[in-house]
């Protein structure tokens, strides 16, 4: 009986201890499968992170390249000129530098602010490429905060449309060292690398769409004066007309 009490009493001595070496093992197996799935959802997690930072910036990037036009002026002012314009366009850069003055007096006065909605029909009527390497240009300047000087500038400096001079975007680099501070490195990499040409797309597709026959369409507060031949726009009248909303 003795005998056979301590066999009995060995072997549930050895039982105990191969139940708690399973149960150990079975434990590590747990804490390693814990591990692991925290370290999955550690990684979804900076995955999801990393996913909604790119979309945000696939919606920021995308706005930017809307069809939005480039506001010149004090977002409050009272009134709103509309302007449609390509820069090849030889009767855009006879409205602008007849009234280029008075648009600034007005602007300078927080009285109009300045829509400009930058257009590629010369391009489509005779070929080229001039109209659509500038509104990039323009909205490369806009970049740095330049885009109402550089605007001026490539108006006084336009050539004839049938040359397509604007089609050389060293031309256009040139021309923007008249304006100060605007040339630098990211602006020569903007203006060759056509940045913004699905923006300049976009606002001539927009204007394709508006109904809008031709440029310069210039609106006041959503109403065609430029347009009216039988009472011509002067800037005279406009500067009545904006003080008149002031």
């Amino acid at each position: 009986m003795s005998q056979n009490s301590n066999d009995g009493d060995k072997r549930s001595a050895r039982e105990r201890l191969r139940a708690e070496r399973e149960r150990d093992k079975v434990a590590e197996r747990r804490r390693r499968q814990f591990k692991v799935a925290a370290v999955v959802v550690g990684v979804l997690a900076v995955a999801t992170a990393v996913g909604a930072t790119v979309a945000g910036l696939g919606r920021e990037e995308a706005g930017s390249q809307s069809a939005k036009p480039v506001t010149v002026g004090q977002r409050s002012a009272p009134a709103k000129l509309t302007v449609y314009e390509d820069f090849r366009c030889p009767a855009c850069a006879q409205f602008e530098n007849a009234f280029r003055s008075t648009v600034k007096s007005l602007q300078r006065a927080g009285k109009l602010k300045a829509e400009y909605h930058l257009v590629t029909l010369i391009d489509g009527n005779m070929g080229g490429r001039g109209s659509r390497e500038a509104a990039n240009a323009a909205l490369c300047a806009r970049d740095k905060g330049k885009f109402a000087q550089y605007h001026d500038v490539l108006y006084q400096n336009q050539p004839s449309e049938q040359k397509d001079a604007f089609a050389d975007t060293g031309r256009l680099i040139r021309l923007a060292g008249k304006v100060d501070g605007l040339v630098d490195a990211s602006f020569k990499e903007c203006v060759t690398s056509g940045r913004h040409e699905a923006q300049v797309k976009r606002s001539d597709e927009a204007f394709n769409e508006s109904g809008h026959q031709g440029t310069p369409t210039v609106l006041l507060d959503g109403k065609n004066l430029y347009g009216d031949q039988s009472n011509p726009l002067t800037p005279d009248r406009l500067r009545k007309l904006v003080e008149a909303k002031s």
